[in-house]
């Protein structure tokens, strides 16, 4: 869909836009998730656990006759390769996405956002469930070793729908910050440039990602022991120190770091997709997305292997 977006932008003469059109596209789409979110629990509860993937065909039906009917064929516009092959009518080739890479290391540095980042954010789906539910058993242990015999399950549906509202926070955010809009009395832009907003994102995210691996790794007591010992860290670290012992705060403590990368994440789509259609040539765009998924994959793969073992 990207790809397509991008364009028909360009076609349509309207590249200017887009950035703001991605933050509303995600944000549209956080919208969405929320009610899938408690749709989804609500068909889990009525049909066991594959009853939200049986719910799910029927939107994978409607969303593909949508595409098919509404969505008119595009091609990206040819465009002369590194090697001043300017042959419009082959489709581009693995071998020519690693030769436009190598000629603009600008591309390099966003496939290279786009990999470790939803890498990050491939592992943390992975593991946010049973972290939660590890953080809530222990929170609500408490109240079985004082006689209650009720069963505590953790309301996966809710929390995803929270994590959605997050996205759409997140998504917000970015237009808010970025938009073309935002001008002084003067006329001058007061616009925060994406590449900017990159570097905060992602410096959220990953502090988010540390705190949340701090508050419930095994390691983390060792860590934090290590971490409070140097002068600059030891006040903000201090409060760190005695989470294990307070299952109350691990599971506040947790989630809050969740949802703040997950704010991350509804602030990272926005801005990957305006990113990739200002560096990646339209003519190669898809071959260049697809080609720096190979180490996303792996990274992915590698961990889930890891955590197996």
């Amino acid at each position: 869909p990207e790809a397509w977006l991008v364009g028909e932008a360009g076609r349509e003469g309207v590249q200017a836009s887009l950035g703001e059109t991605f933050g509303l596209a995600y944000a549209g789409d956080s919208i969405v998730a929320i009610l899938a979110g408690q749709m989804a629990g609500a068909a889990a509860a009525t049909r066991g656990p594959t009853g939200p993937f049986e719910l799910s065909v029927g939107f994978l039906i409607m969303g593909g006759l949508l595409a098919s009917f509404l969505w008119k064929e595009n091609v990206a516009g040819g465009g002369s390769s590194s090697d001043g092959d300017d042959d419009t009518d082959s489709k581009p080739t693995i071998r020519d996405a690693v030769k436009v890479v190598k000629a603009d290391p600008k591309i390099m540095l966003v496939g290279a956002m786009q990999s470790l980042f939803e890498a990050a954010m491939y592992i943390f789906v992975l593991n946010w469930p049973p972290a939660v539910s590890k953080a809530i058993a222990a929170y609500f242990s408490k109240f079985a070793a004082e006689g209650s015999t009720a069963a505590i399950g953790t309301p996966y549906g809710k929390v995803f729908s929270c994590f959605m509202a997050c996205c759409l926070l997140g998504s917000t955010v970015f237009g808010q910050l970025t938009s073309s809009t935002k001008v002084d009395k003067e006329g001058k832009s007061k616009a925060v440039s994406t590449e900017s907003f990159a570097v905060g994102m992602l410096s959220i995210a990953a502090l988010a990602m540390g705190t949340a691996t701090l508050s419930v790794g095994s390691s983390a007591p060792k860590i934090i022991s290590a971490l409070t010992s140097l002068p600059g860290l030891s006040a903000i670290l201090a409060p760190l120190a005695g989470l294990k012992s307070k299952p109350g705060a691990i599971l506040s403590v947790l989630m809050l770091s969740l949802f703040l990368f997950e704010s991350c994440v509804g602030m990272y789509f926005p801005t990957i997709g305006t990113l990739r259609s200002k560096y990646f040539p339209d003519s190669h765009r898809s071959v260049v997305m697809n080609l720096f998924g190979i180490p996303l994959n792996a990274m992915v793969v590698t961990v889930f292997l890891s955590i197996e073992k």
